[in-house]
Formats: structure tokens, C-alpha cells, sequence
């Protein structure tokens, strides 16, 4: 989880490497050139970035991305790295690690004119606002110390709340979809907007931010209604979720469930049926725990687990005709592969 690509438009009179050294200039000492994304992602597993630098702010970010614009460079924004996998050639282009954590409370009153789908009084809300690099569990753990309803379910997904928003991440019931009130978006064209929840057009796993086929629009904050709840039934249903969790999956290196669940089924559930509980190609591994985790044993390859990747979805759609849809997203140079 926590990931927004961007295309770019290419200078036709200029190499792509020259125009990296002009960006690395404009960064400066804030870039860095030639890092292992592995150490970036939940997985372990990528190559390098021709150029890697941290967002500290939204105010940051804004000015990296333009500037990977204005120089015609491709970028990434990653978050906690979860939720993606990086090819063994790494990204040719920049990549920024969304660090941006200021966040602000607004307990509602009923002058506020708020309101939740299912009825909530107004007296009963908070607002929360937090920048897209917020870390989405500590979230999950400050709003059930103050008593706020709604992001529990969170507590052990590994992902920015930017991330959270573009894949409409979800468990135990939850989703983002449920507490969303507006987002702040910066658009292709430069400019910042805002953005109310109806328009992301959310789905499962999904949103219109992860949809667009162009240039994204890139999540800066997001706010968040919550409704008011006991602090102690709140952390005792999440340490049950957490619970949960650490009892059904697994705890070597991956990015999250590989594929989405298919309508009325559980990727899972097929990927055992199948007999593929345990495949192993090089050190990735389909997890024993749990099928739709694929593990990263000590050393495994990109490469290794995309030819996991495929060996799945050939033999569930060879025994009951189910084509598995990725939940993870390949980053990258993959070439021909995929």
C-alpha cells in the first residue's frame, strides 16, 4: 500500500539520462543517485532509482513533482513501499518517499454542518486532516486513543494515508471509502484542488486516482470524519483485529494480498484449492500461511515472483475458470516480462 505514478512527456532532442543530471542538480544535496529501492519496500525486493529523495511536506512534494515535470523526468511517490513490487532493473527516473506527517484535529459542532453517510449526529464527529505521508496504523492508534471510531480496522496495514486513499484500503468491514470527507489533490496541470469524496469514484480496492490511465492527480491530505466511541472498546477491537492478522498472515517480507478477491470468492481460498500452497520459484514462495501472500524467503527476485505471479494465475483460471486480478502494482523496468 502507499504508491502514485505519474507519466511524463519526453524531450525528443535530450537523453533521458541527461535529463536526470539536470534534476539532480536542481534537487541537490536532497538526491540521491542510484538507491536500492529494497530497502524501501515491504517486499525487499527492487532495483535502484536513477534518483531518490524524501517529501518532508506537502509543500515539498508539490515542488519535487513539478520539478520532475519541468525536467521531463518520470517519477514515483512511494509511501511504506507495501503494496507494489520493483522490478530487479529498478526505476529510471526519480523517485520521492512521501515523509510529509503534519496532521490537525477538529472535534465538530453542530454549526459544522457535517454529517456521516449512516446519520451520525454532528455532535458526535471529529475531523481529522493528516498529509498524505502519514503512516496509516499510528493513525489508526492516535484517533482510538482519543476515542474516534472509524480507522481501527487499519491498525495493521503498512501504508501511507495517501496510499489508503487511492486504493481504497480496507479490512475487517472498513474501508477508506467509509470515512473520506475530502481530499487535496495536485493535478496534472499544476494546480490544487479540492476534492470531496464523491467524485473518487471508490470501488473495491480501488478509486478513480488509481484508475487514471494519465497523468495522476497526486493525494497531498486527506480528511477524515470519525464519530466518537469508548477509547477502550475502540483499542480492544483493534488489538482483536491485530490479533487476527498476526494469527492468518504471514511474517517474512511481502507486499499484502497479491490478488484481489474475485466477486463472491477469496483469491486465497482458489490459490489453495489449486494445490500451489507452498510454490516455490527461487526464494519466493507462495506463502504457507496464507496463499494470497507470496513470500520473499531471504533473497527472492522480482523476477521470481512475478514467474509465481503468472504460474497462479495460469493454474486457478486452468482448474475454475477464474482470471485473478492483481491487487499489487508492478513499478519499474520490466522490458518484455510483462
Amino acid at each position: 500500500m502507499g504508491l502514485q505514478l505519474a507519466k511524463t512527456f519526453y524531450r525528443t532532442s535530450e537523453t533521458l539520462d541527461h535529463r536526470v543530471t539536470s534534476l539532480r542538480a536542481a534537487l541537490g544535496e536532497r538526491a540521491a543517485s542510484g538507491e536500492p529501492l529494497a530497502h524501501h519496500t515491504s517486499f525487499r525486493i527492487g532495483g535502484p532509482a536513477d534518483l531518490f529523495a524524501a517529501a518532508h511536506s506537502a509543500a515539498e512534494l508539490v515542488e519535487m513533482v513539478s520539478l520532475a515535470r519541468q525536467h521531463h523526468v518520470p517519477y514515483l511517490i512511494l509511501g511504506r513501499g507495501s503494496n507494489l513490487l520493483v522490478a530487479d532493473a529498478g526505476f529510471r527516473g526519480l523517485v520521492i518517499q512521501n515523509a510529509s506527517r503534519e496532521m490537525r484535529t477538529q472535534f465538530l459542532s453542530a454549526a459544522d454542518g457535517a454529517a456521516l453517510q449512516n446519520g451520525t449526529s454532528n455532535s458526535m464527529l471529529c475531523r481529522v486532516e493528516a498529509e498524505s505521508g502519514v503512516f496509516l496504523p499510528g493513525l489508526a492508534q492516535y484517533t482510538v486513543q482519543l476515542g474516534l471510531a472509524g480507522l481501527e480496522w487499519a491498525a495493521g496495514i503498512p501504508a501511507t494515508l495517501g496510499g489508503a486513499v487511492v486504493n481504497n484500503a480496507g479490512a475487517f468491514g472498513g474501508a477508506m471509502s467509509d470515512i473520506v470527507e475530502t481530499v487535496t489533490l495536485l493535478r496534472a496541470d499544476g494546480s490544487i484542488i479540492a476534492c470531496p469524496a464523491a467524485d473518487l469514484r471508490f470501488g473495491y480496492r480501488t478509486s478513480r486516482l488509481k484508475e487514471a490511465a494519465a497523468d495522476r492527480e497526486i493525494v497531498l491530505k486527506a480528511a477524515l470524519l470519525l464519530h466518537r466511541e469508548a477509547a477502550s472498546a475502540l483499542a480492544a477491537r483493534m488489538e482483536g483485529y491485530l490479533a487476527q492478522r498476526r494469527e492468518r498472515q504471514p511474517r517474512e517480507p511481502s507486499a499484502g494480498s497479491v490478488f484481489k478477491n474475485p466477486p463472491g470468492d477469496y483469491a486465497g481460498r482458489l490459490i489453495e484449492q489449486a494445490g500451489l500452497k507452498g510454490l516455490r520459484i527461487g526464494d519466493a514462495q507462495v506463502s504457507p500461511k496464507h496463499a494470497n501472500f507470496i513470500v520473499n524467503l531471504d533473497h527472492a527476485q522480482a523476477s521470481d515472483v512475478y514467474a509465481l505471479i503468472v504460474a497462479i494465475r495460469a493454474e486457478v483460471e486452468r482448474r475454475f475458470g477464474v482470471a485473478l486480478e492483481l491487487e499489487i502494482e508492478l513499478v519499474g523496468e520490466w522490458g518484455t516480462l510483462t
